[in-house]
């Protein structure tokens, strides 16, 4: 059964967060970062948010698309919270790891690093969800190696 425009306007905005009038992808990454947050020592249910998350959003993003009659739509943001999820995944938190994880994610999904922006050409749900997917490994690539092999944050 297909979901319908209702449902899919509430999960591609991610609960209406996409709706925000000003930095509506920022204010969607910090909620996946609070997100983050509240499951960091879950485990297993950490996994099955984020993926949950990202399913949906390979799910609704085109049809929000197609909803609205434009490309990559602003207020469609489940993609910045499945991206911030990754970058959080398995890292210790601090003040420090957070806000740097937290910019550091915002400006791999701004600057759209090589593939990223590859990814954004292909459109529809794919196009929408792929560049945050790798703005989230970017992201975490990093943290990983500054937390955990050069010691620094």
């Amino acid at each position: 059964m297909p979901m319908s425009d209702n449902l899919v306007k509430m999960f591609s905005t991610f609960f209406y967060i996409g709706r925000w009038p000003a930095g509506p992808g920022t204010a969607a990454s910090l909620a996946g970062a609070l997100l983050a947050v509240i499951l960091h020592q879950t485990g297993l249910l950490y996994i099955m948010v984020f993926t949950a998350v990202t399913v949906i959003g390979f799910m609704v993003c085109g049809r929000m698309e197609d909803i609205l009659g434009e490309k990559d739509p602003g207020c469609v943001v489940i993609d910045e919270v499945s991206g911030i999820l990754i970058a959080f995944f398995m890292l210790p938190l601090t003040w420090s790891t957070f806000w740097a994880a937290f910019f550091l994610f915002r400006a791999f999904d701004m600057f759209k690093i090589y593939p990223a922006g590859q990814f954004e050409k292909i459109g529809g749900s794919q196009g929408i969800m792929m560049d945050d997917i790798v703005a989230g490994i970017y992201t975490f690539v990093v943290m990983q190696i500054a937390v955990r092999l050069v010691g620094i944050i």
